[in-house]
């Protein structure tokens, strides 16, 4: 099965992550996930919301981050180097100049992101893994060099 299949409901997202119903419904709110919403409205989570969820509980228990902080952290995500564009979509994308907003949540993207699907994205994604994002970015910087 694919970790980006909307499977569970908001009330078994928050079983399995140790979530509560209210703290899942604020995240969604501040934009830290992205759940899958069905026509009739109601939120489908994936293996990676999950796995999302957790790593931010880690960030906020653990690191002593807030949700702004983790917010800011997403925002700072160089999001044009894992998912390489053209200079030109860099300088049309708020991705590449917001400090504030992930590049999921930005207005105005680019047009290697503009038709995609936030939630399947690599950027979107990072938190699955829930390391230090510095660690990640060095190991990626240092795939790029080989």
């Amino acid at each position: 099965m694919n970790s980006t299949h909307p499977i569970y409901t908001l009330k078994v997202a928050s079983e399995l992550s140790g979530t509560s119903v209210y703290s899942i419904r604020k995240y969604i709110d501040k934009g830290l996930l992205i759940p899958f919403k069905t026509p009739t409205n109601r939120h489908l989570f994936s293996e990676v919301d999950i796995k999302r969820l957790i790593c931010i509980r880690s960030y906020l228990d653990d690191m002593g981050l807030n949700i702004a902080g983790i917010k800011a952290q997403f925002a700072l995500v160089p999001c044009w180097l894992i998912r390489p564009c053209s200079d030109e979509d860099r300088e049309n994308c708020d991705a590449y100049t917001s400090a504030s907003q992930p590049c999921w949540e930005v207005p105005n993207k680019g047009r290697h992101c503009i038709d995609e699907d936030c939630r399947i994205c690599e950027v979107y994604k990072l938190p699955e893994k829930c390391s230090d994002l510095k660690s990640y970015l060095k190991n990626f910087e240092l795939k790029q060099l080989m």
